[in-house]
């Protein structure tokens, strides 16, 4: 008995809620027939299969079901998310419509969509009626859109040099008047910025300082003979004392076991900048604030004007037997090494290969600088040894047209892996010479890292 009044009551619960249902159909049949009318083909679409879906979901809740078989509700449950998540994928039409899509015949077919060949798409959603479709920019495009984002600041560019040679000037003055028996030459600058090939920020300039040395009086020994067996390293030697003494030559005063030493010639000019120097006076002549940095081992000034902040390294200099030596002595026990710098020969020669084949290298030089300096992991990378890296390039590959640039840009960056990789990058004025040798193996794994996925994303290095 109870089982025949649940049966009768389950009826006309169906019966009143199926006249519902009816009247609920006869409008979506209404709907559906006047929907091509009013919303056109895209919108008729998505109006049917969400009308499909709310249909179902009312089907499945009025038909009878076995109460005890849990599967059925389990299986009910699935189908409805099922329904749900089609409404939720379901395009939405655009949201607005031309006049001329609500004359169009009924039973126009849909126009195909034709696949961007450049593999670009436009957005979900989007008209078709745009005429002019998105373009993906080459590699080509997008190293000289970033070339020209390089270009340093021109109140940097003007400002940066007219301080730095104020700078120089005065201390030019100083040395002479503090130090008038040591013959040093004339102070002059260099770096990047005055070649043309600085970029985003001029905020560093080398200040460089030549010692005049007789040479009668010294000799180079090379660094690959000496403790330290590095080719790059230089020591310079007192001569021929049995005929000229300690104290013939001024620069007898800086020696150490009869070398000429960069430590005791840097901690000389160290005392002077910190203490004897009056840099409140000359940044005052010059509007400027200067500071001495103390704690630096290297001979560096900071200089803060209204407009730009400027960084200049003091670099003692010795030009002997067509070498350039700084007075950089590596880290230890070993002072009287001078570092051979060949920045100004690999300025010289990249210039000098441009101009015989009207090549891009300075501007592939400058994007990679760019990169370099933009990328903490990579600024032991930039400068030297990426343009190392270009001059071995130019000897092998002939074809250094701009209109090349993204296929030697792509390159380069072929050759500095392999390079990190073996962990060996030729000098290209010394083959003896391993420009990463003075390098940590964790940074050269964490620069390799960053390079090898630039070779298949170089934007990696464009941002």
């Amino acid at each position: 008995m109870v089982a025949f009044w649940q049966q009768r009551g389950r009826r006309q619960e169906n019966g009143g809620l199926g006249s519902v249902i009816d009247g609920l159909g006869s409008v979506f049949d209404v709907l559906l027939a006047n929907a091509r009318l009013v919303l056109g083909v895209s919108g008729a679409a998505v109006l049917a299969i969400a009308t499909l879906a709310v249909k179902r979901l009312i089907d499945r809740a009025t038909s009878p079901r076995d109460e005890g078989d849990p599967k059925a509700e389990q299986k009910s449950l699935e189908e409805s998310w099922q329904d749900l998540a089609l409404i939720k994928t379901t395009p939405k039409p655009p949201k607005t419509q031309r006049r001329e899509d609500l004359s169009e015949p009924l039973l126009s077919p849909a126009r195909p969509v034709v696949p961007d060949p450049r593999g670009c798409s436009a957005p979900l959603g989007a008209s078709q009626v745009k005429s002019s479709p998105l373009r993906c920019l080459t590699l080509q495009e997008k190293l000289l859109s970033r070339s020209s984002q390089l270009a340093v600041p021109e109140i940097q560019a003007s400002l940066v040099p007219q301080l730095a040679r104020g700078i120089c000037t005065h201390l030019q003055n100083f040395l002479r008047s503090k130090f008038p028996e040591l013959p040093f030459g004339r102070l002059f600058l260099s770096g990047a910025l005055l070649d043309g090939l600085e970029v985003l920020a001029a905020d560093h300039v080398h200040l460089m300082l030549p010692l005049v040395l007789d040479a009668g009086l010294w000799s180079l020994i090379s660094g690959e003979d000496t403790v330290v067996r590095n080719p790059q390293y230089w020591m310079i030697k007192r001569i021929d004392l049995g005929y000229f003494p300690r104290g013939c030559s001024p620069w007898d005063r800086f020696t150490v076991g009869g070398y000429l030493s960069s430590s005791v010639l840097n901690e000389t000019l160290h005392k002077l900048l910190v203490a004897s120097t009056n840099w409140p006076a000359i940044g005052g002549l010059l509007g400027c604030a200067i500071h001495p940095v103390v704690a630096s081992q290297e001979l560096k000034l900071e200089v803060k004007h209204d407009q730009v902040e400027l960084s200049i390294t003091l670099f003692p200099v010795v030009e002997m037997e067509e070498k350039v030596l700084l007075a950089v002595p590596p880290e230890g026990l070993v002072e009287n090494l001078w570092l051979e710098s060949f920045y100004r020969a690999e300025v010289s020669r990249v210039k000098e290969l441009d101009a015989g084949d009207s090549g891009a290298r300075q501007l592939c030089l400058r994007i990679l600088n760019g990169a370099c300096r933009s990328q903490p992991s990579l600024h032991k990378l930039g400068g030297s040894p990426v343009t190392h890296v270009i001059l071995h390039l130019s000897d092998t590959a002939s074809d250094w047209a701009e209109e090349s640039l993204a296929d030697r840009f792509q390159q380069v960056l072929e050759e500095l892996v392999a390079s990190l990789e073996k962990g060996v990058l030729l000098c290209y004025f010394n083959p003896k010479i391993n420009l990463l040798s003075g390098l940590l193996e964790e940074e050269i794994d964490e620069m390799g890292f960053v390079l090898y996925r630039a070779i298949s994303e170089p934007e990696l290095l464009l941002k």
